[in-house]
């Protein structure tokens, strides 16, 4: 019943980034029994994660030059001519966004904003910025998955790995430094692999297949037994607040897969008359008429809007 009034971008302008809808929002901080939050890529993006631009053409100015491609997300479904090649991409962009700290605190300020709060969080996004950040691990849920394990790519078994390790072995081996604090550096003079030894690509322990990245891109996506823990914990939280207040608080979710985050917290909030409703995105916060008395929707930088909750 909501996607009528989506479409049609349904707000309530005397929210719509006004200094009012901050002291709501602050005031529905307070008195939230339990704060679920959801988050998207634009979360992310605002904390300093950017896929193209100046974050891109440093670390894969190369792939730019002989493919033609602009930003990180289609260097990621690109298809590339050798094994040792694909992981010489993907093994760049785990690493950046996956075991690099982001550029911003944003996700630092948001822990603080809630870590004395009953929370939960449901995210879309798959860096792992939530736990870098303090968040207690079993209060996430990653449902896309994880830059950093790998699966089979069959898949013959239901398990994931780790693959911090063998991450560090492949950016090493195309001449990059890991600094002290992380960050990965690309001494003067270097000019990177495009390859990776044949040696460091990883293969099923069990079907000897190649392993792929555990991210939910097709049907071959393995839920582990850590993604169903974190589903039924995730169910149970929401189950033991159904009738309290609650305040679902959605953060930087876009039009890509509205079914995981956007479409429940509306349901939730509909369903429920003490439950709030908030939408911090850019340019894209709106909620559909059936709740809007009880949204708040702030248009703009989610790290500014965030800083302003203090």
């Amino acid at each position: 019943m909501f996607l009528k009034n989506w479409m049609n971008k349904s707000t309530n302008p005397s929210l719509d980034q006004d200094k009012t809808a901050i002291e709501q929002l602050k005031e529905a901080i307070e008195q939230a029994d339990a704060i679920v939050i959801g988050a998207g890529a634009g979360l992310s993006t605002a904390a300093g994660f950017t896929y193209s631009g100046p974050r891109f053409e440093k670390y894969f100015s190369d792939f730019e030059k002989k493919y033609g491609f602009d930003n990180m997300y289609e260097g990621g479904f690109y298809s590339y001519s050798t094994p040792e090649e694909f992981w010489a991409f993907w093994s760049r962009n785990n690493y950046i966004n996956r075991y690099m700290n982001a550029p911003k605190p944003v996700y630092d300020e948001l822990s603080e904003l809630v870590k004395d709060k009953d929370y939960f969080v449901l995210t879309t996004n798959v860096d792992h910025c939530f736990q870098k950040a303090g968040f207690d691990k079993k209060r996430l849920f990653y449902t896309q998955g994880d830059y950093g394990l790998f699966q089979c790519s069959k898949p013959c078994h239901e398990e994931t790995y780790n693959n911090e390790e063998i991450i560090q072995k492949m950016v090493k081996a195309q001449g990059f430094v890991i600094e002290k604090n992380g960050d990965l550096l690309l001494p003067e003079g270097i000019m990177p692999k495009m390859e990776i030894p044949s040696d460091l690509i990883p293969y099923c322990p069990h079907c000897h297949e190649p392993m792929s990245m555990n991210l939910r891109i097709d049907n071959t996506f393995v839920e582990d037994k850590g993604w169903h823990q974190a589903a039924r914990r995730y169910h149970d939280f929401r189950q033991s607040h159904a009738d309290q207040k609650v305040l679902y608080l959605e953060l930087g979710v876009g039009p890509n897969t509205p079914g995981i985050i956007k479409y429940p917290f509306w349901s939730f909030t509909n369903s429920n008359p003490d439950a709030v409703y908030a939408c911090l995105n850019m340019g894209e916060a709106f909620a559909p008429k059936e709740i809007q008395d009880r949204s708040i929707c702030v248009n703009g930088d989610i790290g500014e809007i965030i800083k302003e909750l203090f």
